[in-house]
């Protein structure tokens, strides 16, 4: 990581920031897939993350400039499973803007979340990329971090 960025674990202060980060990574990714799968609100982003980071629901570890600009982040869950054997974390969102990409950003980022787990206690991390062969890059990014290919496609049923 370059030497005038670090790392900081997201206050609900941080959360307006986040969500434009966020709307940044769906943005892309959509771009990229040329399939309109999110409907970003980043005013109702926002609040959820400033609440879910309140309630310590959500943890979120930002990387910021010199001058506290956020540039990347990561976010974590705690889930539960019987095939994980007892808890473990799940990484909903892992960004870093493209003009910081292949600078060491989000192997620290990833760095951090390890950390975070092992404190926890959780048995494992889980990630899921967005579709191949399109992000092909992210999931080799995600092998060089040591995470391995568990199983099939993550679906989803709206409700």
């Amino acid at each position: 990581m370059k030497s005038n960025l670090q790392l900081q674990r997201a206050e609900a202060k941080h959360a307006e920031s986040i969500a434009h980060l966020v709307g940044e990574l769906l943005q892309e990714i959509m771009s990229v897939t040329g399939v309109t799968s999110f409907h970003f609100d980043a005013v109702a982003t926002a609040q959820r993350l400033n609440d879910w980071l309140t309630q310590q629901h959500y943890i979120v570890f930002i990387a910021v400039t010199e001058s506290g600009m956020p540039i990347g982040f990561i976010s974590l869950t705690q889930c539960y499973a019987l095939y994980a054997e007892g808890s473990f974390g799940i990484i909903p969102e892992c960004y870093v803007q493209p003009a910081y990409r292949s600078q060491g950003v989000g192997a620290q980022l990833i760095t951090q979340a390890r950390q975070f787990a092992h404190a926890q206690g959780w048995q494992r991390l889980e990630v899921t990329t967005p579709s191949l062969p399109a992000f092909e890059a992210t999931l080799a990014f995600y092998q060089q971090q040591g995470f391995e290919i568990s199983g099939g496609r993550k679906l989803k049923l709206t409700v």
